[in-house]
């Protein structure tokens, strides 16, 4: 039962999107032929500590709260459940942080020389790690302040994408910001239906989200407009970059993103908001697999 309570504390669901920053960030790389396997699983370890630390912190920070209650309608938390004790997330949070520096160090180490490029990525991956446990944890909680959204996408988006690009390649181009947006656009998708669904409560629990600020209906047109354009960035830039037929091949996801919007759109009860989190973060990987596909599959 600890052991079935701990996977659930890591949200494994989360864990395709968090890669697909990575895998975007590669599939560029690739198509400049300057690409290292080691480098791209390194970036994998890192990016999948990270949003475990993010999810276990999460769980610390709401608990501390108090926004994790019987009103809250997402699945049960670790600590919420009783299962984890507040003082064992802790400790996992600890551990998962030393982990998660760890393995960003060995990623810098092997792709990087010690320079002022090294010392900027280091600063870049201890705010990451930051990020992750600030987000619900402390009293300057910026989940609390409407700022998860910024946060998503800075991080699981532009910082993602061109940072997995810069370790590869050493460089950037400022046209690859936009595929590094349109995965942060879905990232923050994922955290707008979890704030769709949880609307009522973070209201009462005082958790200032984005949805609590604008409303249930502007989140769900926001919604909207942060799963499409996505599709339109990552597919102009491929067709730009690399003009292939295999371009249409973002027409699936596409496709998957506007059913789900109509069944989001005409939804009332916030519960059923929850399977779409999974979909969506589903989605979003299939979409970053599609996009370097169409990136680096020559017809």
């Amino acid at each position: 039962m600890k052991l079935k309570a701990w996977i659930s504390a890591f949200r494994l669901r989360t864990l395709p999107l968090a890669l697909s920053c990575v895998i975007v960030g590669s599939g560029i790389s690739w198509n400049q032929d300057k690409f290292s396997w080691i480098i791209c699983l390194l970036t994998m370890s890192t990016t999948i500590l990270l949003q475990v630390l993010s999810n276990l912190a999460n769980d610390y920070g709401d608990s501390a709260k108090g926004t994790d209650n019987d009103d809250r309608l997402g699945p049960t938390r670790a600590i919420q459940s009783g299962a984890i004790s507040s003082k064992q997330m802790m400790i996992a949070i600890i551990i998962c942080a030393i982990l998660a520096l760890g393995s960003g160090v060995s990623l810098l180490l092997y792709s990087l020389e010690i320079n002022w490029a090294f010392l900027g990525m280091l600063v870049v991956g201890l705010l990451g790690i930051a990020a992750a446990i600030k987000y619900t944890m402390g009293k300057s909680a910026y989940g609390y302040r409407g700022l998860g959204d910024l946060f998503v996408f800075l991080f699981f988006g532009i910082v993602g994408v061109l940072g997995t690009i810069y370790l590869q390649t050493q460089s950037f181009n400022s046209f690859d910001i936009i595929p590094a947006a349109g995965v942060g656009f879905l990232s923050a998708g994922v955290l707008n239906l979890n704030n769709l669904r949880d609307h009522k409560n973070d209201a009462a629990s005082n958790k200032n989200t984005l949805v609590v600020l604008i409303g249930f209906n502007a989140g769900k047109i926001y919604h909207l407009s942060i799963t499409v354009l996505p599709i339109i960035l990552l597919a102009g830039y491929s067709w730009i970059t690399q003009p292939s037929p295999l371009t249409l091949l973002l027409l699936a996801p596409l496709a998957i993103l506007v059913i789900a919007i109509i069944r989001i759109m005409k939804q009332k009860e916030e519960q059923k908001l929850d399977p779409e989190l999974k979909r969506l973060a589903l989605t979003t990987f299939l979409t970053s697999v599609l996009f370097v596909v169409s990136l680096c599959v020559m017809l």
